[in-house]
């Protein structure tokens, strides 16, 4: 499971089009059906905070987690720039730990494709199980194996903006289900560029991600303990569809913590 570095640096930039605010009113839609309307809730593979943010204006205790130090340093930025009161942790999701339980715990924009291994999905869950309260939900994405076959693999994307720039090439070998992105990126140096005129620094980065089906999620989720009590097609309240390419998930705490 790799983290981010050098795209940390420019992943808000890149990311202006996410329709944050619509994600977080569908989180929020989500919770308030299950009676999570105040608490502390965690923000399991938060990033650079932009949800973490948003859930903390509506007045949540947040915890946010996540694994680049890089990205944690962004979302530290901007807690100090709202006055928000986010705890910020660098952990692992296999190996989290907290102090006590939560609400809520809310994993979204492709987190748990980044689990490779039924065995080690198994573990973040049972993770979870054992720090949801009682009446606790768990709300989470994932990318399904149809957007990487069909839409995203061995694909080449790129983007430029006038300090920084990338160029996103995916392969998608698809009897592993795995998918694999290689990232270069391009931030000027402004010191540099202040000399002699544009500079720009390369950076390259390779990640890797899990493309997953429903059932099988569902049968690692048994296995981890965790009770899951439904699934919609990403951003309605629609069932799940063979085309479908991202799919939320509310599960609730089981028996087994």
């Amino acid at each position: 499971m790799e983290a981010y570095t050098a795209f940390a640096m420019v992943y808000d930039r890149f990311m202006e089009e996410i329709p944050y605010e619509e994600w977080k009113d569908y989180l929020l839609e989500l919770l308030a059906e299950y009676k999570i309307n105040e608490g502390t809730v965690l923000d399991l593979g938060c990033g650079t905070g932009t949800i973490t943010e948003l859930l903390a204006e509506q007045g949540f205790h947040m915890i946010g987690v996540d694994l680049s130090e890089d990205m944690l340093s962004i979302a530290v930025d901007k807690k100090e720039k709202s006055g928000h009161d986010i705890l910020y942790l660098m952990q692992d999701m296999r190996e989290l730990e907290l102090h006590g339980c939560v609400n809520a715990i809310v994993s979204i924009c492709d987190s748990m494709n980044y689990i490779l291994e039924n065995e080690e999905l198994e573990e973040v869950f049972q993770r979870v199980n054992q720090y949801l309260n009682p009446e606790g939900i768990f709300i989470f994405d994932f990318k399904t194996d149809y957007f990487y076959r069909e839409i995203l693999g061995n694909q080449t994307m790129a983007d430029t903006q006038e300090e920084s720039s990338y160029i996103w090439e995916n392969y998608y070998y698809e009897d592993e289900r795995i998918n694999e992105y290689e990232l270069s990126i391009f931030i000027e140096d402004k010191e540099l560029s202040n000399m002699h005129g544009p500079v720009f620094r390369k950076f390259k980065e390779t990640h890797f991600q899990r493309g997953y089906f429903l059932e099988e999620i569902q049968q690692i989720m048994e296995r981890s303990g965790l009770k899951f009590i439904t699934a919609y097609d990403a951003f309605t309240k629609n069932k799940p569809r063979n085309d479908s390419e991202r799919i939320y998930i509310i599960a609730g705490k089981g028996v087994n913590s």
